[in-house]
């Protein structure tokens, strides 16, 4: 396989044939692996919750921090793990991201006291940021051809979406059969299987030219997100006025508006605005905030439904959400060859009213009283199926839109802009459901529990279209995912 090496009359990337190690196909495999690992892990604990703590004696304030520990540094080193793929070599960051995972998920799996499992969960984060970014970058480096790259972003955009659906599904199996500590434990032996493979088959890599880290970008961006991500985590527990919501949601505005200053000024800029200047940049951008969103309310919200009025065990409620993610799957998977042919602007558009129109959907047939066809299995198959045209596309306009060596950073900006969409989302539309079933969840009637549910997937689907009509505005007509 060819390797990427550095040119010593340019800054860009040139290749070297004489360095390869192993095929492209396995570098694939371990990318989509690393990703599976990250996006399941951020949803497969919900289910693990309720026994960990029973089991370890938490309070409930101490159980909320088993999710914010892992969000904050997720959310928050994901751009700077990016950018240090670029300098340092993505098959470095992987792999140190991958140990990292992994050794904090054995730790977690044998907590014995709340701090353990609370800095077992930190750490996760962490991996997870370093190996979040660089996945997408090793996969379109591995693949050069412009037809060849668009199957592979196809696969690593199905097996990513397949993670997230996969969580409630393998959490409910994992808690119900072994116990809340298999949840973290079995990623120890996959981790193990993706740092034996990465050893022996992800090229040596190193970027051209001589740039040196951005430190004052990186400690800004950092702080700006976390603030930012500690401030939405708390917004569902102590409201969205509240000081300790508040305050550190403008800290991270301004540390972020701090950050951009710095950039616009740096010889070496962590995020380099350059990269802005290219329409898709900007256009996958923004079009990945709300798939980012969806991605994490839609399964959470769906679980809900199926548990709390539809009266189904943790167990049945991921299996009645199998069929979405199979679909997912398969329509990330044929974004690509479609983009192909019709162009990755039509392919977006179509994936984002396709998800509008489900949600729409969805917000009429959540009655207290539904039948899993009419009320989870249609709707959910078509907010599933645009889903995954939409993500694959934008994925494959953002790798296309930005050179060789910035493709690192590029991905930590998608990463990180997709899964704060995520966060975001899953507490604003929390706090609207609660607005409307009423504060105590658990005196509610049916009726109007349904209703909060459902109002949620009305908003979605404003937001999905409006989406829409953006990206007819902002992406290029001739974008078709080619590499640069």
């Amino acid at each position: 396989m060819n390797t990427l090496v550095p040119s010593p009359s340019s800054d860009r990337l040139v290749r070297d044939p004489g360095r390869g190690r192993g095929p492209r196909w396995a570098v694939l495999f371990l990318a989509c692996l690393g990703q599976f690992l990250v996006i399941l892990d951020v949803s497969v604990m919900n289910v693990a919750l309720p026994p960990l703590r029973e089991d370890l004696g938490m309070s409930a304030a101490a159980l909320q921090w088993v999710t914010i520990a892992y969000v904050i540094p997720f959310s928050g080193f994901m751009l700077l793990f990016g950018r240090l793929g670029d300098l340092l070599g993505q098959r470095t960051i992987f792999i140190a991201g991958t140990a990292l995972f992994t050794l904090a998920s054995l730790g977690g799996g044998l907590a014995q006291q709340p701090w353990e499992i609370i800095a077992a969960r930190a750490a996760q984060g962490l991996g997870s940021a370093a190996i979040a970014p660089v996945t997408l970058t090793l996969v379109s480096t591995a693949f050069t051809e412009p037809a060849a790259r668009a199957r592979a972003i196809g696969t690593w955009g199905a097996v990513a979406s397949a993670g997230g659906a996969a969580g409630s599904l393998v959490g409910g199996v994992l808690v119900q059969y072994l116990s809340w500590r298999s949840v973290l434990l079995v990623n120890v032996p996959v981790g193990v299987l993706v740092l034996i493979g990465s050893l022996a088959w992800l090229p040596r890599t190193r970027p051209a030219g001589t740039a040196r880290l951005d430190v004052p970008g990186a400690v800004l961006v950092c702080a700006g997100l976390a603030a930012t991500t500690y401030g939405v985590s708390r917004s569902e527990a102590l409201g969205w006025q509240a000081a300790g919501t508040l305050l550190p949601l403008a800290a991270g505005v301004v540390l972020l508006a701090l950050f951009v200053r710095v950039e616009a000024r740096a010889a070496a800029p962590l995020m380099p605005l350059r990269l802005f200047a290219d329409r898709g940049l900007r256009a996958s951008t923004a079009g990945i905030v709300p798939v980012g969103l969806m991605m994490v309310v839609m399964w959470f919200f769906l679980n809900l439904y199926a548990q709390n009025l539809l009266h189904y065990s943790p167990l049945q409620a991921g299996l009645a959400v199998l069929p979405h993610s199979l679909v997912l799957a398969i329509s990330s998977k044929h974004a690509a060859r479609l983009a192909q042919r019709t162009g990755v602007k039509t392919v977006i558009t179509a994936g984002l009213a396709l998800t509008a129109a489900g949600s729409l959907w969805q917000y009429t047939a959540m009655t207290p009283d539904g039948g899993y066809v009419a009320a989870l299995l249609l709707p959910g198959v078509t907010m599933s199926l645009g889903l995954g045209y939409a993500a694959t596309a934008l994925t494959s306009l953002t790798t296309s839109s930005v050179p060789a060596e910035d493709m690192g950073t590029a991905s930590g900006i998608s990463n990180t802009t997709r899964h704060m969409g995520g966060a975001l989302g899953l507490a604003a539309l929390s706090a609207v459901a609660t607005a409307r079933i009423g504060q105590d969840t658990g005196a509610a009637s049916p009726a109007r529990t349904a209703e909060g549910y459902a109002l949620v997937f009305l908003v979605i689907a404003c937001l999905f279209a409006l989406a829409t009509l953006v990206m007819l505005v902002a992406v290029p007509s001739r974008a078709g995912g080619t590499p640069r």
